[in-house]
């Protein structure tokens, strides 16, 4: 992670500060994205950002080392799985607002999203204000979701978003779809289990089951399902 430096005092704000600025941590795998979104930040007093991560076992760290009060992830990256991530980073920082940036947004993506207690979802094709948008929503307790996310979510009973299909990947546990993932990867059930943080027999009964739910019984159709679903990229 590296720590970012001040903001220019010649920024000009296209939000009214009104208080402390809100601490960001951007995590894109790719160092251009991560400059772009920074230097768009950073001309905004109402942000700070206070680090950066190509990945999310980084992100982790760094959300624990610098406590931001949002963070902005990427979902597309190599090693461990963002959601993953997110999951362990809540259980400490319980009130960080999580915004996925990505080019995709299947159903299991933002399924998973909604999972792990994400503030917002912005699409790597939106107009650049639209993260603004985002980052000034959630910063003020709010949401904020992409046209074509929404148009995939209904909101339950209580208001909060639910996927609006049910699909046989939505059948899966979330430690299951993360296994899956793995899987497809060409991570071996020992390495999955140390990236997880799990025993390698429970890996394995997350494996059964996947196998069993998905009536598939065979490692290499399994990885085929997965880059068919979109499951191998996140």
């Amino acid at each position: 992670m590296t720590t970012a430096t001040p903001p220019s005092a010649t920024a000009s704000p296209s939000h009214s500060p009104g208080g402390p600025k809100k601490r960001i941590l951007l995590v894109d795998d790719h160092e251009l994205v991560r400059t772009a979104l920074k230097g768009m930040l950073e001309r905004d007093e109402s942000f700070e950002v206070v680090g950066e991560c190509a990945n999310a076992e980084d992100a982790l760290a760094g959300a624990f080392e610098c406590e931001p009060d949002i963070l902005v992830m990427d979902i597309d990256m190599p090693g461990m799985i963002c959601f993953d991530a997110v999951k362990q980073m809540r259980t400490r920082l319980p009130d960080l607002g999580v915004i996925f940036l990505s080019a995709f947004f299947h159903d299991h993506y933002i399924e998973q999203a909604i999972a792990v207690g994400a503030k917002g979802y912005v699409v790597k094709g939106d107009p650049p204000r639209t993260l603004f948008d985002a980052l000034a929503q959630v910063a003020g307790g709010g949401v904020y979701f992409s046209e074509e996310v929404q148009a995939r979510f209904a909101l339950d009973k209580e208001g909060k978003p639910t996927a609006k299909r049910v699909t046989v990947t939505s059948t899966l546990t979330n430690r299951e779809v993360e296994v899956l993932r793995y899987l497809a990867r060409g991570l071996s059930k020992k390495e999955i289990a140390k990236t997880m943080h799990l025993s390698v027999k429970t890996v394995e009964h997350h494996s059964a089951s996947v196998m069993r739910k998905l009536d598939i019984h065979d490692r290499v159709e399994l990885a085929r399902y997965a880059i068919r679903e979109g499951l191998a990229e996140a």
